[in-house]
């Protein structure tokens, strides 16, 4: 009779297993090891290791950004449809015509060791201003739902529909925010694709101006009426306020005081201080010239006077986008120029005028685009939807200029070292604008909420940017 505990009991598999931890044992005896040890699953050690390490700068970038002035304001330039990392601040030379298609030159920067592509030459010029990071990755490759990943930090799909970020600083700087103008300003049109102001409510979502700042007059919507002088809006204004005569006749004090309170800050937007920030007449020809005669470079132009108007947050919203599965080449010829001295311009600007310090300024789309080139028909040369891996620039605001945290692979495919998720950016953000990124959020019917919870939302997260502070 056979022995149940015999080796020819066992399959060849196990036998093969025992050997493998027979084996181990000896090693591990003949080292000096304990053989439970030596033999643990190396996955869990693996585990153990990156949470010690997002731990570890969790709690580093908390001691830093105390030392830190806090932001007042920020400028989040939104580059929608998503621009190609490989073509701008992550190019890969010598990958080959496949993945570099056109544009195979790169040129040094005024920091060395950081290469850009020859898109970006005044950028080049000014990279110690800002830090770069090359291994913004969360995998997610459509444009609502990236989006939303990007601008919460949240779980797309959840039963919560979580604020942005512009919504956030909103809702922590009520208190402080006095300014007639909105508190969270969109140029041109909102582009998250997404309710941004989420379950906050309407009180925090943005304002968006329409418009076009490069055009004769800026007509932003609401404040600057569309063929309307100022002699004609006055004149419309005092007509006004003699049929109001009656209706005030019937109020009692506080209302009346109430109603003239909010016709007040109303004017003021329409007539007075409030539009006299859009109004770029005030500024010289020179420094309209110097950002770029072209909406995206007078966007840059009217983020710069809504900072010190002291505007929480503006949003700037690339005009035509970046969503180039075709003409991409052609696209980027046109583009990349634009924002290269808008941005470079803006970040400038801001430093002369001591308000970067203070200012936080960055620029991204919800992901990246494909690094290989789709020369196939339809496309004929285009980049599609990539979520694995992109660049995004961050300057100002406490932030260190002239690093790059993270990296990718030899042809940009891959996070290759130090991976930053979407609340590993944004919880960096809050950090340095004294917001807790684990507050508690009023939601309208009492459920639990909070500004940023991957725990047990179950994102990943591989700790706060305490390398750029």
């Amino acid at each position: 009779m056979t022995n149940p505990n015999s080796q020819e009991h066992l399959s060849r598999r196990e036998a093969l297993q025992r050997s493998a931890w027979g084996a181990a044992g000896v090693l591990a005896a003949a080292s000096g090891l304990n053989p439970l040890v030596f033999a643990a699953p190396a996955a869990k050690t693996d585990e153990d290791q990156l949470a010690k390490e997002k731990a570890a700068r969790d709690e580093a970038a908390k001691q830093k950004a105390k030392d830190k002035p806090k932001i007042k304001s920020v400028i989040q330039i939104f580059l929608w449809g998503g621009m190609s990392h490989n073509d701008t601040w992550d190019p890969k030379p010598g990958s080959g015509y496949e993945y570099l298609g056109e544009f195979d030159r790169v040129i040094p920067t005024n920091v060395d060791k950081i290469q850009l592509s020859s898109l970006f030459p005044m950028l080049a010029k000014t990279a110690d201003k800002y830090s770069l990071i090359r291994s913004m990755t969360h995998g997610n490759d459509g444009h609502e739902t990236a989006a939303y990943l990007m601008q919460t930090g949240h779980k797309p799909g959840g039963n919560l529909s979580y604020p942005s970020v512009g919504a956030i600083f909103t809702y922590f700087r009520k208190e402080q925010y006095k300014g007639l103008l909105p508190p969270y300003i969109v140029m041109l049109q909102a582009a998250g694709r997404f309710s941004e102001e989420g379950f906050l409510g309407p009180g925090y979502k943005p304002f968006a101006t329409g418009g076009d700042p490069n055009a004769p007059r800026f007509e932003v919507q609401g404040i600057v009426n569309r063929g309307i002088d100022d002699r004609r809006q006055q004149a419309r204004r005092q007509l006004l306020d003699q049929i109001n005569l009656m209706g005030y006749g019937l109020a009692d004090a506080s209302q009346m005081a109430a109603a003239q309170e909010a016709q007040e800050r109303a004017y003021q937007l329409l007539l007075g201080q409030g539009r006299e920030v859009f109004n770029l007449d005030n500024e010289s020809k020179e420094i309209r010239d110097r950002y770029g005669r072209n909406t995206f470079g007078q966007e840059c132009l009217v983020a710069r006077r809504l900072v010190e108007a002291g505007v929480p947050y503006i949003n700037i919203s690339f005009p035509g986008g970046w969503d180039t599965h075709g003409g991409h080449f052609a696209t980027m010829r046109r583009q990349c120029p634009m924002l290269d001295q808008g941005l470079a311009t803006l970040l400038a600007d801001l430093q002369e005028r001591g308000l970067l310090q203070t200012t936080l300024v960055w620029c991204t789309g919800e992901f990246g685009r494909t690094p290989k080139v789709d020369w196939a028909p339809p496309w004929n040369g285009g980049r599609h939807h990539y979520g694995k891996v992109f660049t995004v620039l961050v300057a100002g605001g406490g932030i260190q200029g002239g690093r790059v945290v993270g990296s990718t692979d030899e042809k940009g495919e891959n996070v290759k070292e130090r991976p930053v998720y979407p609340s590993d950016l944004l919880g960096t953000f809050y950090l340095l604008a004294g917001i807790d990124p684990a507050a508690k959020l009023p939601h309208p019917l009492g459920l639990e909420a909070r500004v940023l919870d991957t725990e047990n939302e179950g994102m990943k997260s591989a700790g706060m940017l305490e390398e750029l502070l």
